[in-house]
């Protein structure tokens, strides 16, 4: 350019006029190189700045992320910081599934800025083919790392998120990927009898809580709060309660001592043992695998997990059973028409060739597993749904209330809904546990091969089953001999006094061999304890009543039960009450000395208000004096997770 503006003024250049063509050409030439030098600076301070200044600003910023993106899942390979994980939407990548996830993606420095682009254009293609890299690879790191964005339960359910973002100021990397969702519920309070002479829940025999606690504690960590269901805790263990007699469907056990952390306060057990079916004589099974293929599911924790839980249950099936199978990830899709048990090898060859990818329609896919459910519907047999998942529906029908919505009117034509809960960082164990509630079903989570055989082949019965369903419990406490009371768990299972006796009102079912245990904490009449009364009434009396019939003076209170048949409209009642004077603890059988223990750590775990005096060692003490013959190990196991969760406090 400057060499044709030279030449341009004489066609015939002298030695004076090369010599200053020759200087300015020096000159223009150094310019030209200083120019290079500082904008090649002020891009690197520019990029320097876009990848490792934290985001200091909330104008203008675009979120990119996957709702199947994976966190924490092999503590064994990594540590926190060394992988990282960038997720895009749907549209960023051609061709691309939603569920990108990354375990060594190439450098992010190394992709190309075109100079010539728009700045922020930049920045997003940067993310972009940073996350094509990325594609169908795991991201891993420790357990323990899970908490450290931070659970957050004061308000609400839900953790916090650690996420790629882009703004005017380039983005911040993410501490972990944690999208797990739990229910916050505020813990039950004492109850004055004079105000509230009755206590009424329904029973819930799940048990998800505690094997998602057990998780949590094995890979290095505690779990969040909200996470720890104390009645799931307590009614993971089987405490041997007596077989019931006659044609009713469960027995009921009551036992009342001191309460192990609050010296004030006595103890009471209520158990209900379930009357175990012949399995060889149950009525047949019309089964519905409904299985979540979905990308996010691809992790060995998830979809190979369910694999060898449906394995293990096909494999316990009778001729008369019948077993589909239906998938859903970006659609649904019915991958066995109902086949009869005895075909097995073509049942598990179905199972086998499952395979993840897509996002998660799982909205559709409970549709298509209902219909095929109904079109197969024994009856008189056992028709359900059983769903595995991690939860995650992000297409289709995926909020709560119209899946609630649609579930119970099935359930009401006799198809019901177990789910099986799968996997770690996106467990949407909130959304799981309503399913299973609205669907007449139990909710069990999976962490482990030994899991998903107790559940689908050691307590099969009880899965599959139904004895009793719409069970409520009803205490109704004796004021001459209590003054408050306080049901431990249950948050999410409270009644009102009135829905006890109505029959349309839902409760949780009874399955084949199953144990519901409930503890309540009881403040005496003579206790010094003080207990909420509220404001004065002007026209009732809060005074306690005093009983001058002998018939009711020694009873601290009745425990009234109500259940249909499992194909009934009408419940029937059962009463139980109890007298006499409390046992000394150390005189109290396993079932009650260890369901104490199990609550006692499962308080310190929430950090509950009324823990007063809990500890682990007192836990510790309870179960290992408790322990009993242990034939399955789960007692054992629980007094190592308490060991550890100890050591981690």
């Amino acid at each position: 350019m400057h060499q044709h503006s030279l030449s341009s003024r004489s066609t015939r250049p002298n030695k004076t006029a090369f010599s200053g063509y020759v200087n300015r050409t020096w000159i223009v030439t150094i310019l030209a190189i200083s120019f290079i030098l500082l904008a090649s600076l002020s891009i690197h301070m520019l990029l320097h700045s876009n990848f490792h200044k934290p985001t200091t600003s909330n104008a203008d910023k675009l979120p990119v992320r996957s709702r199947d993106v994976l966190p924490a899942s092999d503590p064994l390979h990594t540590s926190p910081g060394e992988r990282l994980s960038v997720s895009t939407p749907p549209s960023s990548v051609a061709g691309s599934d939603t569920d990108a996830i990354a375990e060594s993606p190439a450098p992010l420095t190394s992709v190309v800025i075109n100079s010539a682009e728009p700045l922020r254009e930049q920045r997003q293609q940067l993310l972009v083919e940073a996350a094509s890299r990325a594609q169908q690879t795991v991201f891993a790191a420790k357990a323990r790392g899970y908490g450290a964005g931070g659970y957050d339960d004061s308000q609400g359910m839900t953790p916090s998120r650690s996420r790629y973002t882009l703004d005017n100021t380039g983005y911040s990397p993410p501490v972990n990927w944690n999208t797990e969702e739990y229910e916050y519920t505020e813990e039950n309070a004492v109850k004055a009898v004079s105000l509230h002479p009755t206590s009424t829940f329904s029973i819930d025999a799940d048990a998800a809580s505690y094997a998602n606690v057990r998780r949590f504690i094995t890979n290095g960590s505690l779990p969040p709060a909200s996470a720890v269901r104390l009645e799931e805790m307590i009614n993971y263990f089987n405490y041997n309660y007596p077989q019931p007699e006659g044609n009713l469907p469960f027995e009921v056990v009551t036992e009342l001592s001191a309460c192990p952390w609050n010296d004030q306060r006595l103890l009471l057990h209520v158990g209900l043992q379930g009357k175990h079916v012949d399995v060889q004589t149950a009525p047949a099974s019309n089964l519905v695998f409904l299985i979540d293929v979905s990308g996010s599911m691809s992790s060995p924790d998830k979809l190979e997990l369910v694999k060898t839980g449906f394995t293990m249950l096909v494999n316990q099936l009778r001729p008369k059973d019948r077993v589909a199978i239906v998938v859903y990830a970006g659609s649904s899709g019915l991958v066995l028409e109902s086949t009869p048990g005895k075909h097995k090898e073509t049942i598990l060859e179905s199972i086998g060739r499952l395979q993840s990818g897509g996002s998660t329609a799982g909205g559709e896919g409970i549709q298509l597993a209902y219909k095929v459910a109904e079109e197969n519907f024994i009856r008189s047999g056992n028709n359900r749904v059983i769903l595995a998942t991690d939860g995650d529906f992000n297409v289709g029908v995926s909020n709560t209330g119209d899946l609630t919505r649609m579930i119970e009117e099935k359930r009401e034509g006799g198809v019901f809904l177990s789910v099986l809960g799968v996997g770690r960082g996106n467990l949407n164990d909130h959304l799981m546990e309503s399913l299973a509630d609205h669907g007449n079903g139990n909710y069990n989570y999976l962490d482990n091969a030994m899991e998903a055989e107790r559940v689908l082949v050691g307590q099969m019965a009880g899965t599959l089953y139904t004895i009793a369903k719409d069970v409520k419990i009803q205490v109704e406490f004796n004021p001459a001999k209590v003054k408050g009371y306080r049901l431990v768990g249950y948050e999410n299972r409270m009644l009102a006094h009135e829905d006890f006796t109505d029959d349309k009102k839902d409760a949780g079912e009874l399955g084949s061999g199953h144990t519901v245990t409930a503890l309540y904490e009881i403040i005496p009449v003579d206790s010094p304890e003080m207990v909420p009364t509220g404001e004065n009434y002007r026209y009732q009396t809060t005074s306690p009543i005093s009983h001058t019939q002998p018939d009711f003076s020694e009873e601290w209170l009745t425990v009234k039960l109500r259940y249909k048949q499992p194909d009934g409209d009408v419940s029937a009642l059962i009463e139980h009450p109890l007298s006499g004077t409390p046992k000394q603890l150390t005189a109290t059988s396993d079932a009650f000395r260890f369901s104490a223990a199990v609550a006692e750590f499962g308080m310190l775990l929430k950090e509950s208000d009324q823990k007063q005096d809990a500890s682990f060692e007192q836990a510790l003490s309870l179960a290992r004096g408790a322990r009993g013959a242990d034939e399955d190990g789960f007692r054992a196991e629980f007094i190592r997770l308490v060991e550890t969760a100890a050591a981690l406090k």
